[in-house]
């Protein structure tokens, strides 16, 4: 199949740091190359794929900008009116309304947000767009779509490493905001007895949480703050992780950090918000607990986590959440779009 992918403007894929959106295009497309389709990439022009890629912006964008998207989508919308693709997958709102000029195009859009009551009554405006929720906990709380089906996130297995031997430190990673919990995680290792690794960065709307709850956290003797992190230092941080901490606070759509660790044998323990239960398999990839001291029980020493096997764990990961079924999900569901054909049922969620 001939496919455009519509990357964002702000990010570069994949991502030098912090992404989730461009990591998970970067997984699709290099999946979909190795697959033999002919695919071209829509995205900033330092990004890195085997794909045909084309730019409007030389760079990546950052921070996110309103009209910066407006012209990187309306200029490959332009690009594809007259390329001949099967198929059209794009990763913002702002390409349906571009899409409502060539509505002959074969269109997939993936929702990568949380519930956005404006945008929710947007969505309701394209019936005929084939949308693709994160999680089915993501799906439920949206709007109902006709055409809507779940697809869960996939990486790559080989870039992540595992060990039956970790260390005794826990670990968190995300950006430092109220809703992802880093204050609590610190909180949770002291209460446990372990040292803590923190990576992430504060983002603008986050800066006076942080101040106030976390900046003064980093500065414990049990906390090591590594800042900012990139793929070379995130895989052996969860490879040698004790476990990842993810007291969320907010009904997290995906969570792509958990799959993350999972993949590298990391047990995650994490609050049962949003996709958590949906993603974690009690026992086997990591705990759903309810508190912060429940969570302090389960990575205690002598607790839940010992004789945790994390080959199993690593070896599960693979199978529900592998670059490999992503790609044969999407892959599905591309033909299918391409064919015009209407959805008599939804798409099950690969979880075997």
């Amino acid at each position: 199949m001939r496919i455009a992918i519509v990357s964002t403007p702000f990010i570069s894929v994949p991502p030098r740091d912090y992404g989730g959106t461009e990591l998970v295009v970067y997984e699709l497309v290099e999946g979909l190359v190795e697959s033999g389709h002919q695919v071209t990439l829509f995205a900033t022009g330092d990004s890195r794929t085997s794909a045909e890629l084309r730019a409007i912006y030389r760079e990546a964008r950052w921070p996110p900008d309103a009209f910066v998207d407006l012209n990187h989508v309306s200029w490959a919308f332009k690009e594809i009116v007259d390329g001949g693709f099967d198929v059209v997958h794009v990763n913002s709102a702002a390409a349906l309304a571009f899409w409502r000029l060539v509505p002959e195009l074969p269109l997939v859009y993936t929702i990568h947000h949380s519930r956005d009551e404006a945008l929710s009554e947007f969505y309701l405006g394209f019936p005929e767009v084939q949308f693709v929720a994160i999680s089915a906990d993501q799906r439920r709380r949206e709007v109902p779509l006709p055409r809507c089906e779940v697809i869960h996130h996939g990486l790559d297995p080989a870039r992540y490493q595992w060990t039956d031997a970790p260390a005794g430190y826990v670990c968190f990673v995300s950006r430092l905001a109220r809703e992802k919990g880093p204050h609590t995680a610190i909180d949770v290792a002291a209460a446990a007895g372990l040292e803590i690794r923190v990576a992430g960065r504060v983002h603008p709307p986050d800066r006076a949480f942080a101040a106030r709850e976390v900046e003064p956290r980093l500065a414990l003797p049990h906390v090591t703050y590594l800042g900012g992190i990139g793929t070379d230092v995130k895989v052996p941080l969860l490879r040698d992780a004790r476990a990842l901490l993810a007291p969320v606070e907010w009904d997290e759509p995906f969570g792509l950090i958990l799959i993350e660790a999972m993949l590298s044998g990391c047990p995650v323990v994490a609050f049962g918000r949003g996709s958590v239960p949906e993603l974690v398999e009690p026992g086997v990839t990591g705990f759903v607990v309810r508190s912060a001291e429940e969570m302090a029980a389960v990575i205690r020493r002598g607790g839940p986590l010992e004789g945790f096997n994390r080959r199993r764990c690593r070896a599960r990961a693979i199978q529900r959440f592998s670059r490999a079924r992503f790609v044969r999900d999407h892959e599905r569901l591309y033909a299918r779009v391409a064919a015009g054909a209407l959805p008599t049922k939804p798409l099950p969620i690969s979880a075997a």
